[in-house]
């Protein structure tokens, strides 16, 4: 099965630290947050991965080669310009089963094989692993019934439940048909996309471990944590 890292962001939210290294390769303890994930890949089935690479590609390539170390096959993509989350597939050959996509920043004890076979059992088209984060306004909120600025409730900094994308995704070739060739495009609008054009797109909820890499705080938290769930993460247990 194959498998496609998006590894070409500058990870902005990361600087200075990305200013000189690849956001893929930042140390979760004493291993790099891609290697994490790429471990996790091969121990799901998947034996061929594509790397879709910009910034610092070089580091990237120089550390990972061929993926041979890893007892995996590793392909790089390299984009001349930015083209969001879901336009570097566009570039990619050989997408022509079941395959996955993650973003390369992402720390999670979520098994792989577990999403990738309740896709395939739900005949969707693409599956979205999604986690339930909650978002606490620290404000009073104030609720109107949309006619004259008319108050009909009030909410003391409520909390909010929402299902966001974890960033790891399974989808079937077809998908490809949705996203125009070299063009920018993101994930979310590819989605609507598919929506739109009536395929099946499956949510799968996961309640175990999961952080974003994005910002400086929630890497820290990810190393600390990483020191605590390193077996489990990476099947050691």
């Amino acid at each position: 099965m194959k498998a496609v890292v998006l590894a070409g962001g500058k990870g902005a939210r990361l600087a200075p630290y990305t200013k000189i290294l690849p956001k893929p390769l930042m140390p979760i303890g004493d291993i790099p947050i891609l290697e994490i994930l790429l471990r996790q890949m091969k121990r799901a089935g998947i034996d061929e991965v594509y790397l879709t690479v910009g910034h610092l590609a070089g580091l990237l390539k120089a550390f990972f080669q061929d993926g041979a170390q890893l007892d995996l096959k590793i392909c790089y993509s390299y984009e001349d310009q930015p083209l969001g989350t879901a336009g570097p597939l566009s570039l990619l050959d050989g997408l022509d089963d079941t395959f996955m996509v993650t973003n390369g920043d992402v720390l999670t004890d979520l098994k792989f094989g577990d999403l990738i076979q309740s896709h395939r059992a739900s005949g969707a088209t693409a599956t979205i692993a999604m986690y339930t984060r909650q978002v606490k306004v620290d404000l009073g909120v104030i609720q109107l019934d949309g006619k004259n600025n008319l108050i009909n409730g009030y909410l003391e900094k409520p909390t909010y439940e929402f299902q966001v994308s974890m960033g790891i995704y399974v989808f079937e070739p077809k998908v490809l048909k949705y996203i125009p060739y070299n063009q920018y495009l993101d994930f979310p609008d590819l989605v609507l996309k598919m929506i739109e054009g009536k395929e099946k797109v499956m949510g799968y909820p996961y309640q175990g471990y999961w952080q974003d890499l994005g910002r400086q705080d929630d890497y820290e938290q990810a190393v600390q944590d990483f020191e605590v769930l390193r077996p489990k993460i990476l099947g050691e247990e």
